[in-house]
């Protein structure tokens, strides 16, 4: 039972973290119909920039608390990745914003490997160890379980920065969900993503929509990537790769373009990956375990798209003409 606790425990972390970027895809998607697979890349850069931000801090006075270090760094990290997924909208997407499917996503490939090679220039191809900035010590649950034979200790543990992941992941998604909901960018989002000609003739302004698209989208990456990076104590610039692909397998698996979707497809892909590694690695002996948990992420792929193309909240709709 302390197993099943625990790897559940790990893919709510997880998941919300996927959850988050996945927002990102879903939005744009929602709205441009476009796959940003440079999406992740904007992830590496808000960890990366928080690294710089709270190094430099640190140099100045070491004695500031940590809390005031990561909040810092999430200052720093957001306006750099809305900055750069701003730019990224206005001169890789909108110049192909009707040209065929394929260019803007052979673009967005591009800009991906673009992304990289220049985080590799700035920050170097090493590994970066990521600032302390919150207590490593885990908060250890101990249960003592009776049995006929013998009571035994169920041991569940996480850490504060799990715990901070959890909460500020809740509040963004519950902050993301009003603002489409209930205000006027939302609902001009809402109108954009239906038909971007009539929304235009209703005096909306699709440009200015689409770009606010991409800049929340990159905030919540930003974030994002302040949390893994402070999670796993590392930084480096290929570190958004795997997580972007892995958000939008979530985001596939939630129904692309819902965002009720992304947040479902975010927490159920973090679940299923900590419990299948968790439990392979128990039956196996340890030969298999964490190291093999991107299998399951990409077999949750294969089989949406086999099965269920529109995703688990999608809906089946006719391509845009």
């Amino acid at each position: 039972m302390d197993i099943l606790l625990q790897q559940l425990i790990n893919g709510l972390v997880l998941g919300s973290i996927y959850a988050l970027v996945a927002l990102g895809y879903t939005m744009v998607y929602g709205v441009l119909g476009l796959i940003n697979f440079a999406h992740g890349e904007v992830l590496m850069i808000g960890a990366l920039t928080a690294f710089s931000a709270i190094s430099a801090l640190v140099g100045i006075n070491p004695d500031l608390p940590g809390w005031l270090l990561l909040t810092s760094g999430v200052v720093a990290a957001i306006p750099v990745c809305m900055a750069v997924s701003f730019t990224i909208e206005r001169f890789a997407y909108r110049p192909l914003r009707n040209a065929p499917r394929l260019a803007p996503l052979i673009s967005a490939i591009g800009v991906s490997i673009v992304l990289q090679t220049l985080a590799m220039i700035i920050w170097g191809r090493n590994y970066l160890i990521f600032p302390t900035t919150l207590p490593n010590d885990p908060i250890v649950l101990h249960t003592f379980v009776p049995t006929p034979e013998a009571d035994y200790e169920r041991i569940v543990s996480i850490t504060p920065i799990q715990i901070l992941i959890v909460v500020v992941s809740a509040l963004l998604m519950l902050a993301l969900t009003f603002m489409v909901k209930k205000s006027r960018l939302g609902k001009a989002m809402r109108a954009t993503s239906e038909n971007p000609q009539i929304a235009s003739l209703m005096g909306i302004n699709a440009n200015s929509v689409i770009a606010a698209t991409f800049v929340i989208g990159a905030a919540l990456a930003g974030v994002a990537g302040v949390m893994v990076a402070a999670n796993y104590a590392v930084a480096h610039f290929y570190m958004g790769f795997l997580p972007g692909l892995k958000a939008f397998t979530a985001a596939v698996l939630g129904g692309i373009g819902n965002i009720y979707g992304a947040m479902l497809g975010g927490l159920l892909l973090g679940m299923i990956e900590s419990l299948g590694a968790g439990y392979l690695g128990q039956l196996t002996g340890g030969f298999l375990g964490s190291h093999y948990q991107d299998i399951f992420a990409f077999a949750v792929l294969i089989l949406v798209l086999t099965l269920r193309p529109s995703g688990l909240l999608g809906e089946r709709v006719s391509d845009r003409a």
